[in-house]
């Protein structure tokens, strides 16, 4: 009878140890911007409050500057337990279907944006049923810009989509960016964002597109002469933690892990679009001539896009799927 007790103890003692585990431990952040930029700003104020409101039982350490690997890699790394958490763009080669997360000029300003990324709006709970399927929970998203297209050399007719540009130009190792890029004059070539730099560096590439003026400023600004603020896709980031590890958690620290992510969100919010006005003057303060465009310009390269590319990318995520989406975009 005290031996049977005995093992019982002990088995308590080990579904509490196990249960603290994942509060316990700290956490590993992942995101691809260097440090003390916006990103890794708010990272640094989202620990201080998870720490600050647990009392010291979530923590968690900010990897910067994709030291734990590339997003594509390290999206794959978060569903297996490998990397606790990230915040970064979502990678689709896991899942074709992520492109739709993507579709180059999908929105037409910060406020659609706003509402169709909002928690329980169709498109955002599209994507987290995705992320779902890898392992993957998601916990907040990070509006970071519109996009736009940054180069080291002058291109030919910039503002006319139908004119060739005589450049060759880094893309998103997706088919939607490829074929956007193609569509619009360019020659778009697929690189890891890791390698985006040197390609361009080295003449690989005369440029780059899948970013914009802050994702320039911060990793491209030496390479970046001309930069076409063509408002290419809306570019959101996602964070995300191993699903495992948060279910791991008691009720009461994933309602405290949920609010600090909340608070991440909504900051970013407050002042993403004044902050992509801001990171287009700091290209332009560190020499890069910012080529005029106007509404207009965006809006013919936007129905030449959606009426090239869509019907090929809707294609390979799945046409009847892709459009029920699309379909539940709000205006």
């Amino acid at each position: 009878m005290q031996k049977k007790f005995s093992v019982v103890i002990v088995m308590m003692l080990i579904c509490i140890l196990a249960a603290g585990t994942a509060q316990a431990r700290k956490w590993k952040i992942s995101h691809v911007r260097p440090q003390n930029t916006a990103i890794d700003n708010d990272l640094k104020a989202f620990t201080a409050e998870l720490e600050e409101i647990s009392k010291g039982d979530m923590k968690a350490k900010i990897y910067a500057a994709s030291s734990l690997g590339d997003y594509t890699v390290v999206q794959e790394r978060v569903g297996l337990g490998a990397v606790d958490m990230a915040c970064q763009p979502v990678a689709a080669a896991a899942d074709k279907r992520m492109q739709i997360a993507n579709f180059p000029f999908m929105f037409t300003g910060w406020k659609q944006a706003e509402k169709n990324f909002a928690p329980g709006a169709p498109l955002r709970k599209t994507i987290e049923g995705l992320y779902a399927k890898q392992g993957i929970k998601l916990l907040a998203t990070w509006p970071a810009y519109f996009g736009g297209i940054a180069l080291n050399k002058e291109p030919q007719n910039p503002t006319n989509p139908d004119a060739k540009k005589g450049l060759k130009i880094r893309v998103v190792p997706t088919k939607s960016f490829k074929l956007m890029a193609d569509n619009i004059g360019f020659i778009g070539t697929p690189i890891p964002f890791s390698e985006a730099f040197t390609a361009v560096q080295t003449g690989v590439v005369d440029g780059v597109v899948g970013s914009g003026a802050e994702g320039y400023y911060a990793s491209f600004r030496d390479v970046t002469k001309y930069y076409l603020p063509i408002n290419t896709h809306f570019e959101m980031w996602y964070f995300i933690m191993n699903a495992e590890l948060y279910e791991d958690l008691d009720e009461e620290h994933k309602k405290l892990l949920d609010k600090a992510a909340v608070d991440f969100e909504n900051r970013r919010w407050a002042r993403a679009e004044a902050d992509q006005a801001a990171n287009e003057k700091r290209l332009a303060d560190y020499g890069a001539k910012i080529i005029k465009i106007s509404p207009e310009v965006i809006e013919a390269h936007a129905v030449k896009v959606r009426a090239n590319v869509w019907p090929e990318i809707l294609n390979d995520v799945g046409e009847d799927w892709g459009r029920k989406v699309l379909s539940g975009l709000i205006q």
